[in-house]
């Protein structure tokens, strides 16, 4: 019984990796005698790690509106790694590093804002940046749109409407996409397609017919009180 029931999860890995394309994922703890790394451990566990790497790639594949491997990075391998170090986390060669320190710290539902944690660093693996010309407040904030979107959105974030700039970053400048997608919808996954060979402000023009410091303006305007 125990074999049989090991060649069951075994099967469901592998038809998941099937499900996209065959992606690799692997998720190591190398924190495991910290108290985050115990708390990963306890609360979260590699096997559901890798079951949300899987379905967070998916959900950003749909997002994106990449219904084929043309439409994607080639990307073969994700690793994510609990480490003992400061901060949340960060991607770099298709590698998530999570603070073990951050997890240990959490004071809410630890597993639901790794999960959202996770699908903002996914979001780095497989959108396109521009060829490096975008501005980081805009990548970061469609990875926290997607976030938004799979509805890993903690309570902390700011409310629609508040923000001091469109490229703010983060929950600031994901609010305002949401903003824009709800305008023209797919509107976010055609701007990161377009932002496969470069980027320009006037991206916001061909998808939206207004320039992105009007839809700025726009958007307070909505939320104005």
């Amino acid at each position: 019984m125990a074999n049989f029931v090991l060649i069951l999860s075994c099967l469901t890995f592998l038809s998941a990796m099937q499900g996209n394309e065959a992606v690799e994922y692997t998720a190591t703890n190398n924190a495991a005698t910290t108290p985050g790394g115990a708390r990963f451990v306890r609360d979260i566990g590699i096997q559901y790690t890798l079951q949300a790497m899987d379905a967070s790639t998916a959900f950003i594949w749909r997002t994106f509106q990449q219904n084929s491997a043309a439409d994607r990075k080639n990307v073969q391998k994700v690793s994510l790694f609990i480490d003992d170090m400061d901060g949340v986390a960060y991607t770099s060669n298709n590698q998530i590093h999570v603070s073990a320190r951050y997890i240990n710290g959490y004071g809410g539902n630890v597993k639901n804002e790794f999960t959202g944690v996770l699908y903002h660093e996914m979001v780095h693996v497989w959108q396109w940046n521009g060829n490096g010309r975008a501005p980081g407040g805009l990548i970061e904030g469609i990875a926290d749109f997607v976030r938004l979107k799979a509805g890993y959105a903690p309570s902390h974030w700011v409310k629609p409407g508040q923000g001091d700039r469109w490229d703010q970053g983060y929950d600031v400048t994901a609010r305002f996409l949401d903003y824009c997608n709800g305008l023209k919808s797919g509107f976010v996954a055609q701007l990161n397609k377009k932002m496969r060979g470069g980027y320009s402000n006037t991206y916001f023009v061909d998808l939206l017919g207004k320039t992105v410091d009007q839809l700025w303006k726009d958007y307070k305007a909505k939320y104005a009180t």
